[in-house]
């Protein structure tokens, strides 16, 4: 395991220098999952909602959030992001949120994806919390990532997101890091 590089010599907290980083095209796929009561998830489905289509609104505020990340994580550097995909899937028992991240930059993009994730998740919580406000957010991690000095990294295929929806990872268990 290597050492965190937020930290000084002395232990104060620092955003890393990337100054001599090469820029790479960087890709990160994060996911969630909304455990949400079958009433609920009727209601989605049919669009029988107070506040309108959660998935949508949830999609665009993902995207909206995957933007504004360096304003959410104190020592992440703000990306020019080249692409972001943020899709919300009903399943039978909650909504699965996924997100993918792409930016050539000197620096990866981790932290977008998970940030999108997070914001669209909640906003679903949001837009059906007149419903029930028992629903559960979880399982949000990161799915892949490729490109930068760290090399790539892909999520084993038995680790699901919580839940009992079909799990969409790919098969492999691929893990390179330093």
């Amino acid at each position: 395991m290597g050492k965190l590089s937020h930290y000084g010599s002395r232990g104060e907290v620092r955003m890393v220098d990337v100054s001599e980083k090469a820029v790479t095209t960087r890709t990160a796929v994060a996911q969630g999952f909304v455990k949400m009561k079958p009433a609920v998830v009727r209601a989605v489905r049919r669009l029988r909602n107070p506040k309108g289509n959660p998935l949508e609104v949830a999609r665009i505020a993902g995207i909206a959030a995957a933007k504004r990340t360096a304003e959410w994580i104190p020592l992440c550097h703000p990306l020019p992001l080249t692409h972001i995909d943020v899709t919300a899937r009903l399943c039978q028992n909650g909504v699965e949120v996924r997100s993918e991240v792409t930016a050539t930059a000197q620096t990866g993009v981790e932290m977008e994806a998970l940030v999108a994730v997070t914001a669209a998740a909640l906003t679903v919580y949001d837009m059906c919390k007149a419903l029930d406000k028992g629903m559960e957010i979880s399982g949000i991690v990161l799915v892949k990532k490729t490109g930068g000095k760290s090399g790539d990294f892909f999520r084993g295929a038995g680790a699901a997101v919580a839940g009992n929806h079909k799990n969409n990872l790919k098969k492999t268990t691929r893990s390179r890091g330093r």
